[in-house]
C-alpha cells in the first residue's frame, strides 16, 4: 500500500489553515482594541505619575530660564530668585524620577513611552552644565534658549507617545492640547529672549525671535482647531483679551526694531503667560476626565466585538469540523468498501471461479453504500466503484471460463497423446518380443525410451492443466525402484547413477507423482551439467521421512535465481499458461504440494546444484521380505533394461555384474545394451581386458534367469494400468 497522508489529515489541513488565520486575525484585532482600551484606563496612572510631573518640570524650567535671562542681562533685582527657581526645578525633577520608577507607572508604560522617557531624562541630566555656563556668563541670549530648549523639546516628544488611541476624537484633542502647550513654550522663549537682550538685541537674537514668533503664530490656530469648545474656552478668552492684544502689538514693534520698555513688557507678558499656563492645566484636567470613560466604552465595545468574533470563530470551527468529519466518514466508508471489494469479495469470487463453483452475481456483487445524504461527488465515486466491481467480476467469470476451456482442451489433447503413446509402447513391446536381432532390438529400445519420455511430457501437461496422472500402482514400491524408474524417463539416463540406499518403500498411490517429480529434477540436472559429468542420486532415511539428494556438477545458478526457485517450490502458484519458462519446476512444485513433499535447491560442493527432496514419513513404508535372494556380483554397474512396466510394476534398472552380463549375453543370447555401439570407430575406446567368466553352478544360473525374468516383467506395463484410466 502506498504511503501518504490520510484524507482526514488533508481535510483537517484544508480547514485548519483558514481557521488559524481567522483566529489570528481575531486575536490581533481583539488584543489591539483591548490594548488601546487598557492604555486609556491606565491614563490616570500615567497622567499623575508622568505627565503632571513633566508639565510641572517644564513650567519650572521656564521660570529658571527667565531668571537665568535676567542674570545674563544684569537686571536681576534678587540673586536668590535664580537659586530658588533652580531648587524648584530640582525638586520636581526628583519627584518625576521617583514616581516614574514606581511599579504602577512602569507596568503602564509601553516600550516607546519608556524609551522617550529615558531620552528626556538624558536631556534633563545636562542641567548642571547649563547652570555652570549661566553662572560663568558664557552664554548669549540665543545660546541660553538653545540649551533649555533641548530639554523642553524632548518632553514634548514624550507627550506624543501618550496620545496613541483607537479613539480618533480623543487623539485629536490630545494633539491639540500638546500643540497648545508648545505654544506656551514658544511664548516663554520669546519672553526670555527679550529679557536676556535687555532692549539691546543682536541681529542673531532678532532673527531667532522672528523664527520663534512665526512658529508660535502658525501653531496657535492649529492647536485651537484640534480642541473642542470646552477645551478651547480658556485660550479663546485669553486671545480676545486687551492684554494679549497689547502684548502682541508690543512684540511686533520690537521685531520692527523699535525699542520696548522692559517694565511695560514684563507687565504685559507675565500675566499673559500665567493665564495661558492656567488654561493648559484646565484643558488637561478636562481631557483626563474624558479618558477613563472613553477607555471603559472602548473596552465594552471591544469586549462585545471580541465575544461576537469569538462566537463566529467557534461557530466556524464547529461547522468546519462537522463538514470535515462528514466528508471524512463518507470517504472512509467508501475506502473500507473498496478495500473489502479488492481484498475480500473479488478474491473470494475468483477463488470460487477457479474451483469451478457457481457464482451468484446478486449475492457476490453487492452495491457500495455511502449513505442517502452523501456528497454528490462521493456518491458518484461509489457508483463508479460499483461499475468497476461489476466489470471486474464479469471479467473474472469470463477469464475463468476461458481458463477452464483452455485447460480442458489441453487435458483432452494430453489424454489423447497418452492413449496414442500407450498404444505405441504396447506395439514396441510386441516388436521387442518378436525381434531377435541385437541391432534392431537396440533401435526398438531407443524408440521405446523416447516414447516413455514423450509420455512423461504428456503427463506433465495433464498435471499443469489440472488433471491427474493416469498410472496407478498397488502395494509398497521400493524407493530405489521409483528413482530408477524416474532415471529411465530421462534422455541422458546413462549419466545418472542411483547409489545404493536403505530398503524403504512408498505407497503405490503416490508412486506415479513421485516418479514424475524425481524425473523432472533428474532431467533438469542432466540438462544443466556437462555431458561427461555424473548426476548422483542418493537417498537415506531421516527423522522426518526419506531424503533424496540429486546432485549435478554443472555451472550452478545464481543465489538470487536459486532463492526465487526455492520460494516457488515452497509456495507454488497457480499455473499461468503465459509463463513458459521452467515448466518442470512448476510441475515439481505442484506435485510436492499435493503430497506434502519438501523440495529445496542448494549449491553443490562440486560447483553445480543439489536438489534435496524430503518425502514425508506418511508416505514412507517398510518393504515386505523378498521371496528369494539374488546372487551378488562383483563390480556392479547399472543399465536400463526397459522403460515399460507391467501391472503394478515399475520401470527399474537391473543390476548385473560385468562378468555375469557377458556370460548372459553369450550363454542365453538375450539382448543387452553394448556401450559405444553407435559411435564412429575413431571415437570408440578399447575397454579394459576382463578376466574370463567363471563357470556358474546350476543354482546360480537359475537365480540369474529368475532375476532377468523379473526385470522384464517390471519393464512391461499393462495398458489397463498405464494411462488407460481417465
Amino acid at each position: 500500500m502506498a504511503s501518504g497522508r490520510s484524507i482526514r489529515f488533508k481535510i483537517s489541513t484544508l480547514l485548519v489553515v483558514p481557521l488559524i488565520s481567522l483566529i489570528a486575525l481575531w486575536g490581533f484585532a481583539a488584543s489591539s482594541t483591548f490594548g488601546d482600551a487598557l492604555n486609556l484606563l491606565k491614563a490616570d496612572t500615567l497622567w499623575t505619575g508622568v505627565i503632571n510631573n513633566t508639565d510641572g518640570l517644564v513650567s519650572r524650567l521656564q521660570e529658571e530660564r527667565l531668571a537665568s535671562a535676567e542674570r545674563l542681562a544684569g537686571t536681576a533685582t534678587d540673586p536668590a530668585e535664580l537659586t530658588a527657581a533652580r531648587g524648584k526645578t530640582d525638586k520636581i525633577n526628583q519627584k518625576l524620577r521617583d514616581e516614574a520608577q514606581s511599579g504602577s507607572v512602569q507596568s503602564a508604560l509601553t516600550f516607546e513611552m519608556s524609551t522617550r522617557l529615558k531620552e528626556a531624562f538624558a536631556a534633563i541630566d545636562r542641567l548642571p552644565d547649563i547652570r555652570r555656563k549661566v553662572d560663568a556668563g558664557q552664554l548669549t541670549p540665543s545660546r541660553l534658549l538653545g540649551e533649555y530648549d533641548a530639554i523642553s523639546d524632548s518632553i514634548h516628544v514624550l507627550y506624543s507617545t501618550f496620545t496613541a488611541s483607537t479613539d480618533v476624537e480623543l487623539a485629536r484633542q490630545s494633539q491639540g492640547l500638546i500643540a497648545a502647550d508648545q505654544v506656551r513654550e514658544l511664548l516663554t522663549r520669546e519672553h526670555a529672549l527679550i529679557v536676556a537682550a535687555n532692549g539691546k538685541p543682536t541681529m542673531a537674537d532678532m532673527h531667532l525671535l522672528a523664527r520663534i514668533d512665526g512658529t508660535r503664530t502658525y501653531l496657535f490656530p492649529k492647536a485651537m482647531a484640534n480642541m473642542d469648545a470646552e477645551l478651547r474656552a480658556p485660550f479663546d478668552k485669553l486671545a480676545t483679551s486687551s492684554r494679549y492684544a497689547t502684548m502682541e502689538r508690543a512684540l511686533d514693534s520690537y521685531l520692527m526694531g523699535k525699542p520696548v520698555d522692559m517694565q511695560m513688557w514684563r507687565g504685559l507678558a507675565d500675566p499673559v503667560l500665567k493665564e495661558y499656563t492656567q488654561g493648559v492645566w484646565h484643558a488637561g484636567d478636562r481631557l483626563l476626565a474624558r479618558l477613563q470613560p472613553a477607555g471603559m466604552s472602548i473596552l465594552i465595545r471591544a469586549g462585545v466585538a471580541g465575544a461576537l468574533g469569538l462566537i463566529a470563530v467557534v461557530f466556524s470551527i464547529v461547522i468546519s469540523i462537522r463538514v470535515g468529519r462528514r466528508i471524512t466518514r463518507e470517504l472512509a466508508s467508501l475506502r473500507l468498501s473498496a478495500l473489502d471489494l479488492a481484498e475480500v469479495r473479488l478474491p473470494d469470487v475468483v477463488a470460487k471461479l477457479r474451483k469451478g463453483d457457481k457464482v451468484d452475481m446478486a449475492t457476490e456483487v453487492l452495491p457500495i453504500k455511502v449513505g442517502d445524504q452523501a456528497t454528490s461527488e462521493v456518491a458518484d465515486l461509489a457508483a463508479a466503484f460499483d461499475s468497476v466491481q461489476h466489470t471486474a467480476v464479469d471479467a473474472a467469470v469470463g477469464q475463468a471460463k476461458l481458463r477452464e476451456g483452455v485447460s480442458e482442451a489441453l487435458r483432452n489433447l494430453a489424454r489423447r497423446s497418452q492413449s496414442l503413446l500407450q498404444r505405441q509402447l504396447k506395439m514396441l513391446d510386441d516388436m521387442q518380443r518378436q525381434t531377435e536381432e541385437p541391432e534392431a532390438l537396440e533401435r526398438l529400445f531407443k524408440l521405446d525410451h523416447l516414447t516413455t519420455r514423450m509420455r512423461r511430457h504428456a503427463e506433465g501437461l495433464v498435471l499443469l492443466s489440472g488433471g491427474s496422472a493416469g498410472r496407478r500402482w498397488r502395494g509398497v514400491i521400493p524407493v530405489e525402484d521409483v528413482l530408477n524408474g524416474a532415471a529411465a524417463q530421462v534422455e541422458e539416463y546413462t549419466r545418472v547413477r542411483v547409489y545404493p540406499m536403505p530398503e524403504s518403500g512408498v505407497s503405490g498411490e503416490a508412486v506415479a507423482d513421485l516418479m514424475h517429480l524425481f524425473a523432472e529434477l533428474i532431467e533438469n540436472a542432466t540438462s544443466f551439467s556437462s555431458p561427461g559429468n555424473e548426476v548422483s542420486v542418493r537417498g537415506e532415511l531421516v527423522g522426518r521421512g526419506f531424503a533424496v539428494e540429486i546432485e549435478d556438477r554443472g555451472l550452478g545458478i545464481s543465489p538470487g535465481e536459486r532463492q526465487a526457485i526455492n520460494e516457488r517450490l515452497a509456495n507454488p502458484r497457480e499455473f499461468d499458461p503465459a509463463q513458459t519458462e521452467r515448466l518442470g519446476f512448476a510441475v515439481v512444485g505442484m506435485l510436492a504440494a499435493k503430497h506434502g513433499v519438501a523440495v529445496t535447491l542448494k549449491p553443490s560442493p562440486y560447483g553445480g546444484t543439489t536438489a534435496i527432496v524430503l518425502v514425508p514419513s506418511a508416505l514412507v513404508q517398510p518393504l515386505p521380505t523378498p521371496p528369494m535372494d539374488l546372487p551378488e556380483f562383483e563390480s556392479v554397474s547399472v543399465s536400463v533394461v526397459s522403460t515399460d512396466t507391467g501391472p503394478g510394476e515399475l520401470p527399474r534398472r537391473v543390476r548385473t555384474a560385468k562378468r555375469g552380463a557377458a556370460a548372459l549375453s553369450q550363454d542365453s543370447g538375450l539382448p543387452r545394451r553394448v556401450r559405444q555401439t553407435n559411435l564412429p570407430e575413431q571415437l570408440k575406446q578399447v575397454p579394459p581386458t576382463e578376466p574370463p567368466a567363471e563357470e556358474r553352478s546350476p543354482e546360480q544360473t537359475r537365480a540369474l534367469l529368475a532375476s532377468l525374468q523379473s526385470g522384464w516383467q517390471r519393464g512391461r506395463q499393462d495398458s489397463d494400468q498405464d494411462g488407460g484410466s481417465r
